[in-house]
């Protein structure tokens, strides 16, 4: 790499991995120090917390007291496929997928569950499928905010209200930083290790009544294993939503979510949680502006994430290498601010094109990320004297 000098100021909080993501200001062990180690999660102190969690989930993001609030095995992930091997198949099933995790649901329900009335909408990284073309007359999966292309749903108004089939929603990266039309969606998943910034393996299953009632009057035609059912003899299992969890969860983690939902909660909820993204967003949108290096790979405003940040290099000589190349050069750039010590886990997603990615959302200040951009500027200018020189 070229010598050039380095910028004088370093961030307080060098990470911005997308999952998991970095912890709450000021966060620090002491805060697990109330951890039910070492006790069931069935004793009276374990349900006492998992109920809990339950409840600042609801409180924080506001969601609908009818709705019903499940702790869930295997992160997000399990949450989604919870709901796809579960309620899929009793009307037909339309796909959205314009990133790698919607593209993950598309092969489950296209190639393992191999539903056969399937219509697929993709679109390219950067880019929202058309939504118009969307029949809420059958089922809607789709992810809210798309995490590895940095896409977004700019609302919910795309959604029919009267609809007859059930929308659900991958909202791993969205929940606690944009505005979920509730009314709209009647399943939502997401993950501790995300907007939070709490610990991987535990998941969030939010059902509206529509969803309920779908899961106690349609038996799916294929079995099921004991890790995805939710009902009993027709009727919901009343337990997983009350913090009587399928299988045994950790909780230290569930202490360190809890201690995350009380910073929130001390801010003023999910608002206040989205304020923060949409202030470090401005961060990156106001350093990408001024720039002639770099530019956002959603292409349209709206559609951009507040929390995963997607990047990708427009300068023209970089733009006139190969695409290993290019790959290389946004790889040098990361790793770069990587051995800095200024900013970890920023490369683009690997199925993503060739980039940044930067996790802006609400444990990450703006004074840090305003910092970044500093570092992101020597780190290309490093990279390109480089390049020029070679």
């Amino acid at each position: 790499m070229a010598d050039l000098a380095t910028p004088g100021r370093r961030p307080v909080n060098a990470n911005y991995s997308s999952g998991p993501c970095a912890k709450r200001p000021g966060w620090t062990f002491e805060a697990l120090k109330d951890a039910a180690l070492g006790r069931s999660h069935r004793a009276k102190i374990g349900k006492t917390k998992l109920q809990k969690a339950i409840d600042l989930t609801r409180d924080v993001l506001g969601v609908p007291a009818d709705y019903r609030i499940g702790i869930v095995p295997a992160s997000d992930t399990g949450a989604v496929e919870m709901v796809l091997w579960s309620m899929l198949g009793a009307r037909g099933v339309d796909m959205l997928a314009w990133e790698s995790f919607g593209e993950g649901w598309v092969t489950d329900v296209v190639k393992q569950l191999k539903l056969e009335d399937t219509r697929t909408f993709k679109a390219d990284y950067g880019k929202l499928p058309d939504l118009n073309q969307v029949d809420f007359d059958r089922d809607v999966v789709f992810t809210w905010n798309g995490t590895t292309s940095g896409v977004r749903v700019p609302n919910g108004d795309w959604i029919d209200a009267d609809r007859a089939g059930l929308t659900i929603c991958d909202a791993t990266s969205a929940a606690f930083a944009q505005d979920l039309a509730w009314d709209k969606l009647d399943v939502v998943t997401f993950s501790w290790q995300k907007v939070l910034g709490g610990e991987g393996a535990h998941g969030m299953l939010i059902l509206s009544p529509r969803a309920v009632e779908r899961l106690e009057t349609y038996k799916p035609a294929w079995p099921l294993p004991k890790i995805f059912r939710m009902t009993k003899g027709g009727k919901l299992i009343d337990g997983i939503f009350v913090g009587e969890t399928i299988n045994t969860p950790s909780m230290l983690a569930v202490e360190d979510y809890l201690d995350a939902l009380t910073w929130a909660q001390s801010l003023g909820g999910w608002k206040a949680l989205a304020a923060r993204a949409d202030a470090n967003l401005k961060v990156l949108a106001d350093w990408v502006e001024k720039s002639d290096w770099i530019d956002f790979l959603p292409v349209v405003e709206n559609t951009r994430s507040n929390t995963s940040v997607c990047l990708i290099i427009t300068d023209p000589a970089v733009k006139a290498l190969d695409d290993k190349e290019q790959a290389a050069f946004a790889k040098a750039i990361s790793t770069a601010l990587d051995k800095a010590g200024v900013a970890y886990d920023i490369g683009s997603y690997r199925d993503a094109p060739a980039g940044l990615r930067i996790w802006a959302g609400a444990t990450i200040e703006a004074s840090d990320l305003e910092i970044v951009t500093e570092w992101l500027d020597w780190a290309f200018a490093s990279q390109k004297a480089a390049l020029q020189a070679a």
